[in-house]
């Protein structure tokens, strides 16, 4: 069976049985001078679904994702374990799980700002390369943060997982892929002290970063690149469609349905997935979807309640 995360029950019944009022596709969107929260639901495979190895908490295979409340801001975030790190003996979801659960323990002890996700970002990563017991793999990873008061989203990412912000039933606001060459994702990585300087690594200050106004209503979709090497924007789109007059119950299963149909298309030879397309645009000869692992975790913009 796939995992569910699912994030904001209290706020969902508060707030998202009135969803059509505030959604700027029912009529009702724009600005309002309480503070802003996001309801959150997610869901993910690992790539070994099928072999019935599922890891568990918020892990999907490889893949790490938290969702974490404060009361200045609401804190989410991905990583994608680079798999190379298994032919040396190491479980690259170590050092995905372990950077996700450090930043969710920073962004709950209040140590973060909210407009600086690249520092949430770095003061986890610094964290990692003070233990004791040393810690390898490499990782990339997307923080995204909604402070509260101000209304706006502050957003870091770093390799090739991302975000998209849907209003209106169209992209209005997305994340910048970092590739250093095709299928090379940036990435923070931790090398034995033989191998560095060879292993690739870039800083957490290399990270995109962007800051965008919400509406209430907005939706947020925040992935590893497990959904975006095998679903066009179109798709997703199609799927976001079904959030239209929704509950919490409804994001939770639109969660589900976008990281089933993924899923599906990431093992179908007869594909041109979005992966597929970049590898040929590349020189490669490549046909078919991406097994990977996936992890979706799926956002409203709704009026905060504590």
């Amino acid at each position: 069976m796939f995992s569910v995360l699912s994030y904001g029950r209290l706020v969902a019944r508060a707030v998202l049985g009135g969803l059509s009022q505030t959604d700027p596709r029912a009529g009702g969107g724009g600005g309002s001078g309480g503070d802003y929260g996001l309801v959150t639901a997610g869901c993910g495979f690992g790539k070994d679904f099928r072999k019935g190895l599922l890891k568990k908490g918020a892990c999907y295979g490889d893949d790490a994702c938290f969702v974490a409340r404060h009361r200045s801001a609401d804190v989410l975030g991905v990583a994608d374990g680079v798999g190379g790190w298994r032919d040396y003996g190491v479980d690259p979801s170590q050092f995905s799980g372990t950077l996700m659960r450090t930043c969710e323990r920073l962004v709950k002890e209040g140590r973060f700002v909210p407009s600086n996700p690249i520092g949430i970002l770095t003061t986890s990563y610094c964290e990692l390369l003070q233990n004791k017991v040393p810690l390898l793999g490499s990782s990339t990873a997307c923080i995204v943060v909604l402070d509260r008061t101000s209304h706006r989203l502050h957003t870091a990412n770093l390799g090739d997982s991302g975000f998209l912000v849907v209003r209106g039933g169209e992209v209005v606001h997305r994340s910048d892929e970092q590739q250093h060459y095709f299928n090379t994702p940036f990435q923070l990585s931790i090398a034995p002290p033989e191998a560095e300087g060879v292993v690739l690594s870039d800083s957490p200050d290399a990270a995109d970063s962007t800051s965008f106004d919400v509406q209430l209503g907005d939706i947020i979709l925040t992935a590893t690149d497990g959904l975006f090497d095998n679903m066009p924007d179109y798709m997703i789109l199609q799927e976001l469609k079904k959030l239209k007059n929704s509950n919490y119950e409804s994001i939770q299963q639109t969660a589900r349905s976008i990281a089933e149909q993924a899923h599906e298309l990431a093992y179908d030879p007869n594909y041109m997935s979005p992966f597929a397309q970049f590898a040929c645009d590349n020189g490669l000869n490549v046909r078919g979807g991406k097994p990977d692992d996936i992890t979706v975790l799926l956002s409203i913009v709704a009026e905060y309640t504590d």
